[in-house]
Protein backbone atom coordinates (compact mmCIF):
# COMPACT_ATOMS: atom_id res chain seq x y z
CA UNK A 1 0.00 0.00 0.00
CA UNK A 2 0.68 3.69 -0.69
CA UNK A 3 -0.52 6.39 2.25
CA UNK A 4 0.45 9.58 3.21
CA UNK A 5 -1.37 10.90 6.30
CA UNK A 6 -1.10 14.44 6.71
CA UNK A 7 -1.68 15.87 10.54
CA UNK A 8 -3.30 19.08 9.41
CA UNK A 9 -4.14 20.74 6.31
CA UNK A 10 -3.22 24.57 7.17
CA UNK A 11 0.06 25.70 9.34
CA UNK A 12 -0.47 28.70 11.22
CA UNK A 13 0.49 31.82 9.28
CA UNK A 14 0.00 29.97 5.90
CA UNK A 15 -2.23 29.23 3.35
CA UNK A 16 -4.34 26.10 2.78
CA UNK A 17 -2.41 23.05 1.92
CA UNK A 18 0.61 25.07 1.63
CA UNK A 19 3.03 23.12 3.37
CA UNK A 20 1.99 19.71 2.03
CA UNK A 21 1.63 20.44 -1.51
CA UNK A 22 5.37 19.58 -2.21
CA UNK A 23 5.15 16.44 -0.55
CA UNK A 24 1.68 15.64 -2.17
CA UNK A 25 2.88 15.96 -5.92
CA UNK A 26 6.44 13.93 -5.02
CA UNK A 27 4.04 11.08 -3.09
CA UNK A 28 1.53 11.12 -6.16
CA UNK A 29 4.54 10.45 -8.69
CA UNK A 30 2.88 10.42 -12.21
CA UNK A 31 -0.47 10.19 -10.92
CA UNK A 32 -2.03 13.95 -12.80
CA UNK A 33 -5.70 13.35 -11.79
CA UNK A 34 -7.41 12.32 -8.09
CA UNK A 35 -10.57 11.56 -6.71
CA UNK A 36 -11.31 14.16 -3.99
CA UNK A 37 -13.64 12.58 -0.88
CA UNK A 38 -15.40 15.97 0.40
CA UNK A 39 -17.74 14.52 2.88
CA UNK A 40 -15.95 15.79 6.10
CA UNK A 41 -17.18 19.22 5.20
CA UNK A 42 -20.35 20.24 7.27
CA UNK A 43 -20.19 24.15 7.19
CA UNK A 44 -19.65 24.70 3.87
CA UNK A 45 -20.50 22.77 0.62
CA UNK A 46 -18.73 19.96 -1.47
CA UNK A 47 -18.25 22.15 -4.31
CA UNK A 48 -16.42 25.15 -2.42
CA UNK A 49 -14.51 22.58 -0.80
CA UNK A 50 -13.26 20.49 -4.30
CA UNK A 51 -12.48 24.46 -5.60
CA UNK A 52 -10.06 24.71 -2.52
CA UNK A 53 -8.25 21.84 -2.80
CA UNK A 54 -8.43 22.26 -6.25
CA UNK A 55 -6.85 25.61 -6.67
CA UNK A 56 -3.63 24.58 -4.30
CA UNK A 57 -2.84 21.58 -5.63
CA UNK A 58 -2.93 22.66 -9.36
CA UNK A 59 0.24 25.06 -8.53
CA UNK A 60 1.63 21.42 -8.58
CA UNK A 61 -0.19 19.98 -11.42
CA UNK A 62 -2.36 17.81 -10.03
CA UNK A 63 -6.20 17.72 -11.31
CA UNK A 64 -8.72 17.57 -8.73
CA UNK A 65 -12.44 15.82 -8.74
CA UNK A 66 -14.61 15.30 -6.18
CA UNK A 67 -16.87 12.36 -5.63
CA UNK A 68 -20.03 14.04 -5.74
CA UNK A 69 -20.08 14.87 -9.12
CA UNK A 70 -20.21 11.21 -9.51
CA UNK A 71 -23.57 9.05 -10.13
CA UNK A 72 -22.19 5.87 -8.64
CA UNK A 73 -19.45 6.46 -5.79
CA UNK A 74 -17.91 3.22 -5.79
CA UNK A 75 -17.55 2.94 -9.46
CA UNK A 76 -15.77 6.49 -8.86
CA UNK A 77 -13.60 4.88 -6.34
CA UNK A 78 -12.76 1.64 -8.26
CA UNK A 79 -11.69 3.98 -11.03
CA UNK A 80 -9.51 6.44 -9.65
CA UNK A 81 -5.90 6.40 -9.99
CA UNK A 82 -5.19 8.16 -6.41
CA UNK A 83 -8.22 8.78 -3.71
CA UNK A 84 -7.70 12.17 -1.18
CA UNK A 85 -9.49 12.12 1.71
CA UNK A 86 -9.69 16.06 2.86
CA UNK A 87 -10.13 17.11 6.47
CA UNK A 88 -13.36 18.32 8.91
CA UNK A 89 -15.57 15.89 10.90
CA UNK A 90 -14.97 12.52 11.06
CA UNK A 91 -17.87 11.53 12.33
CA UNK A 92 -19.97 13.06 9.19
CA UNK A 93 -17.14 11.88 7.00
CA UNK A 94 -17.08 7.99 7.97
CA UNK A 95 -21.52 8.41 7.74
CA UNK A 96 -21.35 9.91 4.69
CA UNK A 97 -18.46 6.51 3.29
CA UNK A 98 -20.82 4.19 4.99
CA UNK A 99 -24.15 5.59 3.91
CA UNK A 100 -22.76 5.20 0.22
CA UNK A 101 -20.86 1.83 0.31
CA UNK A 102 -17.75 2.88 0.22
CA UNK A 103 -15.56 1.53 3.13
CA UNK A 104 -14.95 -1.99 1.52
CA UNK A 105 -15.03 0.22 -2.16
CA UNK A 106 -12.04 2.28 -0.65
CA UNK A 107 -10.01 -0.50 1.18
CA UNK A 108 -9.94 -3.05 -1.76
CA UNK A 109 -8.44 -0.30 -3.59
CA UNK A 110 -6.31 1.10 -1.54
CA UNK A 111 -4.76 -2.71 -0.98
CA UNK A 112 -4.08 -2.78 -4.49
CA UNK A 113 -1.87 -0.04 -4.34
CA UNK A 114 -4.00 2.88 -5.15
CA UNK A 115 -2.25 5.99 -3.91
CA UNK A 116 -4.29 7.45 -0.40
CA UNK A 117 -3.95 10.74 0.68
CA UNK A 118 -5.52 12.01 3.88
CA UNK A 119 -5.29 15.24 6.21
CA UNK A 120 -6.95 14.88 9.75
CA UNK A 121 -9.93 12.93 9.33
CA UNK A 122 -8.84 11.41 6.25
CA UNK A 123 -5.70 10.38 8.33
CA UNK A 124 -8.56 8.76 11.21
CA UNK A 125 -9.90 7.40 8.38
CA UNK A 126 -6.98 4.94 7.59
CA UNK A 127 -6.69 3.37 11.16
CA UNK A 128 -8.85 0.67 12.69
CA UNK A 129 -11.54 3.09 14.05
CA UNK A 130 -12.38 7.13 14.43
CA UNK A 131 -12.13 6.87 18.19
CA UNK A 132 -8.67 8.69 18.41
CA UNK A 133 -10.21 11.73 16.99
CA UNK A 134 -10.64 15.49 18.24
CA UNK A 135 -13.73 16.11 17.08
CA UNK A 136 -17.08 16.26 18.32
CA UNK A 137 -19.79 13.37 17.22
CA UNK A 138 -22.05 15.95 15.55
CA UNK A 139 -23.70 13.05 13.71
CA UNK A 140 -23.85 9.10 14.48
CA UNK A 141 -22.35 6.59 12.35
CA UNK A 142 -23.21 3.22 11.71
CA UNK A 143 -20.02 2.05 13.54
CA UNK A 144 -16.54 3.28 14.47
CA UNK A 145 -15.12 1.52 12.17
CA UNK A 146 -12.94 2.73 9.35
CA UNK A 147 -10.72 1.78 6.91
CA UNK A 148 -8.55 -0.59 8.81
CA UNK A 149 -5.33 0.52 6.53
CA UNK A 150 -3.00 0.90 9.13
CA UNK A 151 -2.52 -1.47 12.25
CA UNK A 152 -2.39 1.69 14.51
CA UNK A 153 -4.53 4.39 15.46
CA UNK A 154 -3.63 8.43 14.75
CA UNK A 155 -4.47 11.18 17.15
CA UNK A 156 -3.95 14.12 14.30
CA UNK A 157 -2.98 17.83 15.73
CA UNK A 158 -1.37 16.02 18.73
CA UNK A 159 -0.56 19.54 21.34
CA UNK A 160 1.37 19.06 24.46
CA UNK A 161 0.27 22.00 25.95
CA UNK A 162 -1.85 22.41 28.97
CA UNK A 163 -3.48 25.51 28.82
CA UNK A 164 -3.61 28.08 31.31
CA UNK A 165 -6.63 28.13 33.24
CA UNK A 166 -7.48 25.20 31.92
CA UNK A 167 -8.04 22.56 34.35
CA UNK A 168 -9.49 19.59 31.98
CA UNK A 169 -7.73 16.89 30.68
CA UNK A 170 -4.91 17.34 28.54
CA UNK A 171 -4.23 15.45 25.30
CA UNK A 172 -2.04 12.67 26.74
CA UNK A 173 -4.43 12.31 29.40
CA UNK A 174 -7.41 11.76 27.12
CA UNK A 175 -5.15 9.22 24.89
CA UNK A 176 -4.64 7.59 28.08
CA UNK A 177 -7.78 6.75 29.01
CA UNK A 178 -8.39 5.44 25.24
CA UNK A 179 -5.41 2.66 25.83
CA UNK A 180 -6.70 1.69 28.92
CA UNK A 181 -10.28 0.75 27.66
CA UNK A 182 -8.36 -0.57 24.44
CA UNK A 183 -5.28 -2.12 25.45
CA UNK A 184 -4.23 -4.09 22.51
CA UNK A 185 -4.20 -0.45 20.24
CA UNK A 186 -1.51 1.70 19.69
CA UNK A 187 -1.56 5.74 19.28
CA UNK A 188 0.69 7.88 17.59
CA UNK A 189 0.51 11.36 18.34
CA UNK A 190 0.83 13.13 15.34
CA UNK A 191 2.32 17.53 15.62
CA UNK A 192 0.96 19.89 13.57
CA UNK A 193 3.11 19.98 10.42
CA UNK A 194 3.98 16.36 10.19
CA UNK A 195 2.87 13.68 8.34
CA UNK A 196 3.23 9.68 7.72
CA UNK A 197 4.34 8.19 4.20
CA UNK A 198 3.52 4.64 3.63
CA UNK A 199 5.45 2.51 1.07
CA UNK A 200 4.55 -1.06 0.90
CA UNK A 201 5.83 -1.89 4.92
CA UNK A 202 8.01 0.85 5.16
CA UNK A 203 7.22 4.11 7.08
CA UNK A 204 8.33 7.67 7.30
CA UNK A 205 7.71 10.09 9.80
CA UNK A 206 7.78 13.65 7.65
CA UNK A 207 7.97 17.13 9.15
CA UNK A 208 9.74 18.89 11.96
CA UNK A 209 8.58 16.82 15.07
CA UNK A 210 8.50 13.34 16.81
CA UNK A 211 5.80 11.58 17.03
CA UNK A 212 4.01 10.59 20.61
CA UNK A 213 3.83 7.17 20.99
CA UNK A 214 1.35 5.65 23.20
CA UNK A 215 0.95 1.81 24.24
CA UNK A 216 -0.46 0.50 27.65
CA UNK A 217 1.44 -0.40 30.43
CA UNK A 218 4.33 1.85 29.33
CA UNK A 219 5.26 5.44 29.79
CA UNK A 220 4.75 7.55 26.51
CA UNK A 221 7.70 7.96 24.00
CA UNK A 222 9.22 10.42 21.74
CA UNK A 223 10.42 8.49 18.43
CA UNK A 224 11.30 9.34 14.84
CA UNK A 225 11.70 6.17 13.14
CA UNK A 226 8.51 4.55 12.98
CA UNK A 227 9.45 1.17 11.39
CA UNK A 228 11.28 0.43 15.03
CA UNK A 229 8.09 -0.02 16.55
CA UNK A 230 7.25 -3.10 14.37
CA UNK A 231 3.72 -2.33 14.26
Amino acid sequence: MRLLLISNSTNAGEQYLEYPKNEIRSFLGDVKSVLFIPYAAVTFSYDEYEAKVANRLAEVGVAVKSIHHFDNAVEAVEKAEAIVVGGGNTFRLLQCVQNNGLVDAIRSKVQCGTPYIGWSAGSNMACPTIRTTNDMPVVEPESFNALNLIPFQINPHYLDAHPDGHAGETREQRIEEFIALNQDMTVLGLREGCMIRLEGSEYQLIGPKPIRVFKYGQAPIEITDINALKL
